[in-house]
């Protein structure tokens, strides 16, 4: 009885999840689902993306937390319009809770939307949201291996993202075979590493994303 029980589930949520990616289109507005560990710095790397766009670019964010507003008062400070969704212990957003943030959001006014999932390496790579691109943040303090560990939020990933390479002198982290175990579960997508403390690689990251956004609506 599992097996078609998790089916009629994620069906509903691909439904939703249409009506989501429909409605972005609709809008205009360019999304991007940003997925990782507690801790790898999801919330900074928007913020340090978010520096380096165009100021034409207008940019909105759902947080995704099992609790707290933590998140939602640090986007909320820099003037960005931010909707918080708290799960009350799940492990992962779903479509009809993005669906709910999006009615929420002056769509109207946002150009680009991220959408920063829970802080989870298994859940959130099973629910579609509806977004335009997946993003997998790794950090190097979290160490090598994950993308054999974790395998589905890498394969899943139209772009990934490794932050706090300014520790790598610090941190026993073994890049290629971190590259390696990428190139093993998706061995086309772009792999970024990025520091948000000292700005490095996110240049090359904001050039990525403004063609995908260009392209989307072009």
């Amino acid at each position: 009885m599992k097996v078609p029980l998790m089916k009629e589930i994620f069906g509903a949520n691909d439904q939703v999840a249409l009506e989501n990616k429909a409605l972005l289109d609709s809008n205009k507005v360019f999304s991007v689902n940003i997925m990782a560990s507690p801790g790898a710095g999801k919330t900074s790397f928007i913020l340090a993306t978010v520096e380096r766009l165009p100021k034409s670019l207008k940019v909105g964010v759902v947080e995704g937390d099992v609790a707290s507003s933590l998140d939602a008062q640090t986007i909320a400070a820099r003037g960005l319009p931010v909707v918080q969704i708290n799960t009350g212990g799940g492990c992962h957003l779903d479509a009809p809770m993005v669906q709910s943030a999006l009615n929420r959001l002056p769509l109207g006014e946002i150009n680009l939307l991220f959408v920063e999932n829970v802080g989870n390496l298994v859940c959130p790579a099973y629910f579609s949201l509806g977004t335009h691109l997946n993003v997998t943040i790794a950090s190097i303090p979290e160490g090598h291996d994950k993308p054999y560990k974790y395998p589905d939020i890498f394969a899943i990933a139209d772009a990934i993202v490794l932050n706090k390479i300014d520790l790598l002198p610090l941190v026993d982290f073994d890049l290629e075979y971190f590259r390696r175990g990428v190139s093993m579960v998706n061995p086309e997508v772009p792999l970024f590493p990025i520091s948000c403390k000292t700005g490095e690689g996110l240049e090359e990251w904001v050039r990525w994303l403004l063609l995908k956004v260009k392209d989307a609506f072009s």
